[in-house]
């Protein structure tokens, strides 16, 4: 009996099958009660109800969830029921499907609730064209899908009642999943067969993980915050706070770099201290996993007792290594301080669960706040809204690109009368994606799920002949779509097609709609590439000086506020988050657009080059002043902190400005690298502060340098593009 309770409790903990089980109680109800009711075309648009309102789900607190859906719900019908008052009307019907198009795409830019609740009123509208000749009187469909919607927000919501906390466990697990990932590749620039290829592309894999991170982070404080407003003494919201936190030090501590790992590999290749480095951060990333599958089955987390023994031997060689006295001091010293990094991590590893990481402390409260990026209000909304109106604006472009190829399947569909035509619209709305290379790998997806789901589906028609069996298999199409959209579109697609042929067999076209399926998705997607070949091309508009005059500006205001806390104490109050925020944001901007970039048409293979080498130079230097942030305390050598300042000054120069950096900072850095006493401890701090300047100034000039060189390269493309 026991066993069964232990195992039920454990699926209970699996937000998976918790959701599937959620989603076969959703599509049961939609497939079975109309056929009790014997009104089984019902079953179509209550379906779509519920694929609409699945897809349009968002986690909220729960005041704020019951608003969502009653917002979901009014969009819906309103959406539904113009689509079938103007179907008749071909000119009506074009102008308001371009209008409204625009208007719930640029809605997306309030923020991540309106972008959801707007994606779902477009799907209902395609919807609506696909099943307006069901019913006789125009309000029986609109009500129908809203009926069905409503009956997935019932579920959905009597499962956040049961388990409040389960979105955001689910997203902390994912946190420190990540962190483990963003670790394992932190550990192989300890290679020491490192080469320059194998260096670049550990770099640039090292800045892909950490832009998914930075996702996964934002992510989070998105969720915690919502939970935060609703109610502020909950204590398992306050303990996931606190895990936010921690994941966060670990990440700027893992980041941080206090050496040049090309250098470091060459000096130390026959030496066992790389292997060590690299094992400790390996663990680390193995800890971070463990960790997120605790988090996740509400496990208490056991640190793993090898650390202890591992960190000793770190520490016994590099004992040696500076007894020794065979290598630079510099490079001891900096292999000290990335030696009290990792312990630094390890013991905020050992002590995540302790009740003194995870008590609410009043006295802390001003570094546990977190940025509300809410509406403050309608000048706030105009504001958001008007800053999108712009073809600079990546949503604005988008909206006006899907709009133009629906407003163009439209018409397609009423010259030529292709059966099933609004197919064709469907498949456009679901591939069409705000850049080149997302469409285009959605492109090839949707048509191979599609032809697959076509094979397959025939097949249960042509065999499972009941109208039971074929109710089932509808069932389990649509759970397995919703389990499989975010992880394997392909396959997701051919469960929908499915689910599709199943619906239209209701109607008594299940055979019929098979072809025209699979042509419909071809011309789709061909609307779709064409929209974003030749609609607003989204190379044309990406600037990347300008989403590198970010980065440095980020990096500049992140490295002035480490600065400020050498002067006046260490703190993690909101202001200093949010700069560490935005720097690691806009490097994770610009890894994303030079990787996106890359797979675009017309990039200049010189370009290209340049691109990834300030990728991986502009994460490398983030890293510096990360590992500068990580020792950050208050210190009170003049010499020092006039040398903080006048590097500040000197790098700002360099990155923002494009001047050349006054040899003062390099002439005081050699000055007092011989004054310092190694063996004084506030001399071992100042040694850390030298490290990490000397690292920066070591590659300011080459990043500058590649700043310029990329810029002037767009210039002139930009100057070609409008000379054409």
């Amino acid at each position: 009996m026991n066993t069964w309770l232990n195992r039920l409790k454990k699926a209970t903990y699996n937000t998976s099958v918790m959701y599937n089980i959620r989603m076969i109680i959703a599509f049961a109800g939609t497939a079975f009660v109309p056929y009790f009711l014997d009104q089984q075309l019902m079953t179509i648009p209550l379906t779509l109800g519920v694929v609409a309102a699945g897809l349009s789900d968002i986690d909220d607190r729960f005041s704020v969830r019951i608003m969502n859906l009653i917002y979901t719900y009014i969009g819906f019908f309103v959406t539904a029921a113009s689509v079938t008052l103007l179907f008749p009307y071909p000119i009506f019907f074009a102008f308001g499907l371009i209008i409204s198009c625009i208007c719930w795409i640029l809605l997306g830019s309030l923020g991540r609730r309106y972008a959801t609740i707007s994606y779902g009123c477009l799907v209902i509208s395609v919807y609506s064209m696909l099943g307006v000749h069901l019913f006789d009187t125009w309000y029986m469909q609109p009500s129908l899908l809203v009926i069905g919607a409503a009956w997935y927000g019932l579920i959905s919501t009597i499962s956040f009642l049961l388990f409040p906390v389960r979105q955001v466990q689910d997203k902390l697990s994912q946190c420190y999943s990540s962190l483990g990932d963003f670790l394992f590749a932190k550990s192989n620039l300890f290679d020491v067969d490192m080469t320059a290829d194998s260096y670049q592309d550990s770099m640039i894999n090292l800045s892909m993980e950490n832009g998914k991170l930075i996702g996964i982070f934002n992510d989070m404080k998105t969720a915690l915050l919502t939970r935060l407003k609703g109610d502020r003494g909950q204590r398992d919201t306050r303990r996931s706070l606190q895990y936010y936190f921690v994941a966060q030090d670990i990440h700027e501590r893992a980041d941080s770099a206090h050496i040049d790992y090309q250098k470091l590999a060459k000096i130390f290749e026959h030496s066992d201290i790389l292997f060590r480095f690299q094992r400790i951060l390996s663990l680390q990333g193995k800890a971070c996993k463990d960790l997120s599958d605790s988090i996740l089955n509400r496990n208490t987390y056991q640190h793993n007792v090898r650390f202890s023994h591992a960190f000793k031997n770190l520490r016994q060689s590099l004992d040696r290594l500076r007894s020794e006295q065979n290598y630079d001091q510099i490079w001891i010293n900096a292999l000290f301080s990335l030696y009290q990094n990792l312990k630094s991590i390890d013991a905020q590893l050992q002590n995540v669960e302790t009740e003194r990481h995870i008590k609410y402390d009043q006295s802390k409260q001003i570094e546990n706040q977190l940025k509300d990026d809410d509406l403050k209000g309608w000048d706030d909304i105009f504001s958001r809204i008007k800053q999108h109106l712009t073809p600079e604006s990546v949503l604005f472009r988008h909206a006006i690109r899907v709009s133009i190829v629906l407003f163009i399947g439209y018409v397609f569909v009423q010259i030529t009368q292709i059966e099933y035509g609004y197919w064709v619209l469907l498949t456009a709305l679901f591939v069409s994606q705000p850049n080149f290379n997302a469409t285009k790998r959605r492109l090839r997806l949707r048509i191979i799920g599609t032809l697959a789901g076509i094979i397959v589906g025939y097949i249960i028609l042509l065999y499972v002949q009941t109208l039971e069996g074929q109710l089932i298999i509808l069932i389990l199409s649509g759970v397995l779509f919703f389990d499989l959209r975010s992880k394997q579109y392909a396959q997701a697609t051919a469960f929908i097609t499915i689910l599709a042929l199943i619906n239209f067999n209701l109607d008594g076209l299940g055979f019929e709609a098979a072809l025209p399926r699979l042509i419909d998705t071809v011309i789709g997607c061909a609307f779709a590439w064409f929209g974003v070949t030749f609609i607003f091309p989204d190379w044309k508009f990406r600037h990347l000086p300008r989403t590198i005059n970010r980065s440095l500006e980020s990096q500049c205001q992140y490295l002035a506020d480490v600065v400020n806390q050498y002067h006046h104490g260490r703190n993690n109050a909101l202001n200093y988050r949010i700069v560490r925020r935005a720097a690691h944001n806009t490097d994770a901007d610009v890894a994303s657009l030079i990787s996106t970039l890359a797979t675009e048409p017309d990039f200049d293979p010189t370009q290209k080059t340049l691109a990834f080498e300030f990728l991986c130079l502009n994460h490398t230097f983030l890293s510096y002043i990360a590992a500068l942030g990580a020792h950050r305390e208050k210190i009170d050598d003049i010499e020092i902190l006039n040398l903080l300042d006048q590097a500040l000054d000197d790098i700002k120069g360099a990155l923002l400005r494009d001047e050349m950096p006054d040899l003062t900072a390099h002439n005081m850095l050699q000055t007092i690298r011989l004054r310092l006493n190694q063996s004084d401890q506030d001399s071992a701090k100042a040694l850390i502060i030298l490290q990490q300047l000397s690292l920066m100034f070591s590659i300011l000039k080459q990043l500058s340098t590649l700043k310029q060189s990329l810029s002037h390269e767009r210039d002139d493309q930009s100057t070609e593009l409008a000379s054409l």
